[in-house]
């Protein structure tokens, strides 16, 4: 648990978004190497190692998707393996559907369909954000890891439509 422990927070999937804007700002300043330039090479060399560790950790907090598989990782298990590929038959059909409502707008060039898509897909990631919140309360590890390759695809699809957009 080594970024929350650099952020000082509690190993837990619901952590304060705002707490963990200040802590980076704060950290990114502390370590950040301009103030290392008159220092030794070894010094600069650490600071240049903090600032790195400080940015991929603020990365993996603030996206509760990475989050959530990190902490899944602390526990030996990996959401993202290869062979976990399966997903419920209703989600399947949903993809299939977003997949083709998003080829559809792309190729009309569709601002508002793909606005209206995108909205839709933060509303379904709201969704599996809150059952992914209450996977971890309960401990109900294999439903966190499941939800955590749901969330992987929704946030890909995003991507895509973001792209899209002019």
């Amino acid at each position: 648990m080594q970024y929350f422990e650099l952020f000082n927070l509690p190993p837990t999937f619901d952590i304060d978004k705002t707490a963990i804007e200040q802590i980076y700002r704060r950290l990114a300043a502390q370590f950040h190497p301009d103030k290392y330039a008159a220092a030794s090479s070894f010094e600069q060399r650490q600071a240049m190692m903090m600032a790195s560790t400080v940015n991929e950790a603020y990365r993996m907090l603030k996206s509760p998707t990475d989050r959530a598989a990190y902490l899944l990782q602390a526990q030996g298990i990996n959401a993202d393996a290869p062979e976990h590929t399966a997903f419920p038959p209703e989600f399947l059909m949903q993809q299939m559907e977003w997949r083709e409502t998003l080829e559809d707008a792309r190729a009309e060039r569709n601002e508002s369909a793909l606005n209206a898509l995108d909205q839709e897909i933060t509303n379904e990631q709201d969704e599996l954000l809150r059952r992914l919140s209450a996977a971890f309360a309960e401990s109900q590890t294999e439903t966190a890891a499941m939800l955590v390759r749901q969330c992987r695809f929704l946030d890909k699809l995003r991507k895509e439509i973001q792209s899209a957009l002019p």
